[in-house]
């Protein structure tokens, strides 16, 4: 299976909290990025997040839409976003949503994981072209 690597930042993060009461506060975000690496290109993203009593407490659900290149070939494609962080641990996963590759991207399915080191995103994507 093929690994797509590489970095991206965040362009945009537009946060909406909807329910801000105690125990947990949930807030609705769209954020813009740009993708370099195996990947090359921009990708919109809403995600839904909640925040434990303390910071270091969080998950997050969404889905983005990524539109460019993975190793060259030309489409987009959906990602599933589950993330959870408790203390010094996290774990950040995606999933394409199957169908959802377009171009030369039709029919790509796979997942990955995202890394994030203070501010700085890298990820991996194992995917197949079927």
């Amino acid at each position: 299976m093929p690994r797509a690597t590489g970095t991206f930042t965040i362009d945009s993060w537009q946060p909406e909290p909807y329910d801000e009461r105690e125990g947990a506060t949930l807030t609705r975000v769209h954020l813009a990025k740009t993708f370099r690496g195996d990947l090359e290109g921009t990708s919109t993203t809403d995600i839904i997040t909640a925040t434990g009593q303390t910071e270091s407490s969080a998950a997050y659900v969404g889905f983005e839409r990524f539109i460019g290149t993975v190793h060259g070939r030309k489409g987009s494609f959906v990602l599933h976003h589950t993330a959870t962080a408790h203390a010094e641990e996290s774990f950040l996963s995606w999933t394409i949503l199957p169908t959802s590759g377009t171009g030369e991207l039709t029919g790509i399915r796979g997942g990955g994981q995202i890394v994030n080191d203070d501010g700085r995103h890298s990820f991996h994507l194992d995917y197949e072209l079927g």
